[in-house]
């Protein structure tokens, strides 16, 4: 295996990175419940001002996205993955076995949370989901 960066499928990339991203502006929105959850359970108000409030609360999350996607698609193709079904393993191994565990190891020490497993629990899910999406799209159109 070797990291081929000119077989990934760069636009099946854009598109699942772009499903990605706007599914944690919905998923995280104050005006949906999953939102409102995650909101009270991190101690999160939303910024008006200073560098939260600025582009850079768009452009984090599109990047890291991108890289996650990536790195799906990167594996996707070491493993042959080119079915919906396949997809949804990729994506549940990757969304479970990496961001979730990452995000539940951090929040059983985010202390500082009002309620560190919801806000986990709700970060760790989006990335599940989003991940799973990726794979499918991926597989799609890999």
């Amino acid at each position: 295996m070797t990291l081929d960066l000119g077989s990934v499928n760069w636009l099946a990339v854009i598109v699942a990175t772009a499903i990605y991203f706007v599914l944690g502006a919905v998923w995280f929105a104050p005006q949906t419940p999953i939102g409102r959850m995650w909101m009270a359970a991190s101690g999160y108000e939303s910024p008006t001002t200073g560098a939260s409030a600025t582009s850079l609360f768009y452009i984090v999350p599109a990047a890291t996205s991108f890289v996650a996607v990536t790195a799906t698609a990167l594996l996707a193709n070491a493993t042959g993955t080119d079915t919906v079904a396949e997809g949804v393993v990729l994506g549940l191994v990757v969304g479970i076995g990496y961001a979730a565990m990452i995000l539940l190891t951090t929040a059983a020490f985010e202390f500082t949370k009002p309620d560190r497993w919801t806000w986990g629990l709700i970060d760790a899910s989006y990335h599940a989901v989003g991940l799973v999406i990726a794979g499918i799209v991926i597989a799609l159109m890999g």
